[in-house]
């Protein structure tokens, strides 16, 4: 049989304990899963960005994969901590809103909020559910698959919607949504709303920043050197990006820009 996965999406960065910690947790409670770091980099307390790093990410794990999810700026407080189950993956998350993009994937949604104390590690610090709560659940849930027994059921979860553009005339409004390290900006156009985006000879212009754009190009190193190009990326949302070099700082725009697509 295959060893369990858990993955390990959070925000708390690789220059502290933490991340350490959560995974001494699990090992000590199950020696034999195999734990994967998604990303410790998403963005601090930032919610969106959490959701579609976990919601691009799950779908590449093999069935049964656990993911431990663990953005968290309400740590401490009422909101709860819950399990839930998704088209054959499982997460473990505080219940902010982190897992919207996994719900709006799944077709098959179960929810439970996590009450079953004896599976936490005690005391439970008020600062650190990561450690108290989510990885010792990740790991039990490793060794048993019974996640009715970690709690009860519910329907009320927190969830908020990922930004969808918008079409209006001519125009398809949309906004960045994340700068990439190398700079790229992903927006969340794609070409199921702007289907000229996919098209050779697409008569359109994307404007971004100070960038008017009219070339979308296959990949990142056949747009023309200095200059802002479209590039449907991996995830298959436009990106704006240049060729070895930052379309943030060349078009002068970030996240939460807007970026249009004017249809000729």
């Amino acid at each position: 049989m295959a060893r369990p996965i858990i993955t390990l999406t959070t925000d708390y960065g690789t220059s502290d304990h933490l991340v350490g910690v959560m995974k001494g947790v699990i090992l000590s409670i199950n020696p034999e899963v195999n734990v994967v770091d998604i990303t410790h980099n998403v963005l601090a307390h930032d919610l969106l960005d959490g959701a579609l790093t976990i919601g691009q990410a799950y779908k590449h794990f093999p069935p049964k994969t656990i993911h431990i999810v663990v953005v968290d700026p309400g740590v401490g407080t009422e909101r709860r901590p819950i399990l839930v189950a998704g088209d054959q993956h499982y997460f473990v998350a505080p219940d902010n809103g982190v897992l919207s993009s996994v719900y709006d994937q799944s077709e098959a949604l179960y929810v439970w909020k996590i009450i079953s104390e004896h599976y936490f590690r005690q005391p439970v610090s008020k600062t650190f559910h990561g450690r108290d709560i989510f990885a010792p659940v990740g790991a039990w849930l490793s060794k048993s698959w019974q996640t009715a027994a970690f709690g009860e059921a519910i329907t009320d979860f927190v969830r908020f919607a990922i930004p969808k553009p918008k079409t209006a005339g001519n125009t398809v409004k949309g906004i960045v949504l994340r700068v990439d390290q190398f700079g790229n900006l992903v927006t969340n156009l794609t070409p199921t709303e702007v289907p000229a985006l996919a098209s050779t000879d697409g008569k359109f212009t994307i404007r971004a920043g100070n960038a008017a754009i009219t070339k979308v190009v296959p990949t990142f190193a056949l747009g023309p050197a200095g200059e802002a190009v479209g590039v449907i990326g991996s995830s298959g949302y436009l990106e704006i990006s240049v060729n070895k070099g930052s379309a943030a700082r060349a078009v002068g725009a970030g996240r939460g820009a807007e970026v249009t697509v004017e249809l000729s």
